[in-house]
């Protein structure tokens, strides 16, 4: 593997000093270009995008083609590991992911099992290896998991869900059976992000994107205790070079300092939290990701760069800052606003730098 020429992004999450601060964005390559889009055509579906290395390395590279991202993500989808597990996923027009055999009965849910990723999830571990010869050390690779709270409501509800009911009543009528999912799906998401590790991945986050339907007691019971044994289970280092973690907990905000205290590197922030109060309420625990409202893309591009400078304004001159925005963003995003928040972030926070 190639030297990294530009290592801002994992020097950023190490809370290095940096020349400016990094940026990527979650969901990066996606419907929003146009060429994502072509190359899904020519997949057939979603899935077998997923499962093609060849074409996942492809749609990981197009985003850096286009703007001068830090870092570059794998293309996957957080629902492998129970389709691993032999959930059955699969995509229903209009509907989003489904699952052909959610876990209803006590005795499933008692034969579940944490799969092995080189029999299961090979296809993953081969595009991280091409994604990572493709880069030739250009940026970064992170490779990522859904957490074992957010795996869990999918498996249970068998799909997305408006209302939680089916695993929240499991929860709370049987918390039992719902740690039991929880603890299998962490060992499982451990061995998937080690073998991510081990094929190439640089930098791995653990995406906990319904952890903030829970109540405060809800999410200390059957969220935080498992993304503190996924991370205590992540390889820290690999060929002499620290691979730090990420953990993201989508409505999060009031757990910051309980999520910067269980090991991670990083926290990601949604944008429903000042990203400066969040720096002074964990101070040099970790370093934070984030965090721009993704709907401010829809604005003219004056408005993207003020919200932009807003943002890493909040932060202030201090090391420990990656940019990105507080979800996803959205297929319906002008790709030229995207081209406005990578710009302004490299010129505002040098500019910052240059004026302390």
């Amino acid at each position: 593997m190639s030297r990294l020429k530009n290592d801002t992004f994992l020097r950023a999450l190490l809370r290095q000093p940096t020349e400016y601060t990094p940026v990527w964005l979650m969901r990066q390559a996606g419907r929003y270009l146009p060429e994502y889009c072509e190359t899904r055509k020519r997949a057939g579906s979603f899935l077998q995008l997923c499962k093609s290395p060849a074409m996942a390395c492809e749609v990981t590279l197009q985003p850096l083609a286009r703007y001068d991202l830090d870092a570059a993500i794998l293309f996957s989808d957080i629902l492998t590991v129970p389709d691993a597990m032999g959930l059955g996923l699969y995509f229903a027009e209009g509907e989003g992911p489904r699952f052909e055999r959610p876990l209803k009965d006590e005795w499933e849910i008692r034969n579940l099992s944490a799969p092995d990723p080189h029999a299961e999830l090979q296809y993953v571990m081969d595009a991280v290896a091409e994604i990572r010869r493709a880069l030739d050390g250009s940026v970064p690779l992170i490779g990522f998991s859904g957490s074992p709270w957010t795996l869990a409501c999918y498996m249970v509800e068998g799909g997305s869900s408006d209302d939680y009911r089916k695993v929240k009543s499991l929860a709370y009528s049987r918390p039992d059976l719902m740690h039991h999912i929880l603890d299998v799906t962490a060992q499982a998401v451990v061995k998937y992000l080690n073998a991510q590790i081990e094929a190439g991945a640089q930098a791995v986050m653990v995406f906990d994107s319904w952890g903030g339907v829970l109540s405060e007691a809800a999410y200390k019971e059957f969220s935080l205790p498992y993304l503190e044994q996924v991370v205590a289970g992540l390889i820290r280092e690999r060929d002499g070079q620290r691979v730090p973690s990420i953990v993201f907990t989508k409505g999060g905000g009031l757990w910051l300092e309980s999520i910067a205290a269980i090991g991670c590197d990083a926290v990601g922030l949604d944008w429903t939290m000042d990203i400066g109060r969040a720096r002074r309420l964990v101070g040099d625990k970790v370093a934070l990701q984030g965090n721009l409202d993704p709907n401010v893309l829809f604005a003219p591009p004056e408005a993207v760069a003020t919200e932009t400078r807003r943002v890493l304004d909040a932060f202030g001159n201090h090391p420990g800052h990656v940019f990105n925005l507080g979800h996803g963003i959205s297929q319906y995003t002008p790709p030229e606003s995207v081209s406005v928040l990578v710009d302004t972030v490299h010129a505002h926070s040098r500019a910052i730098r240059a004026g302390a």
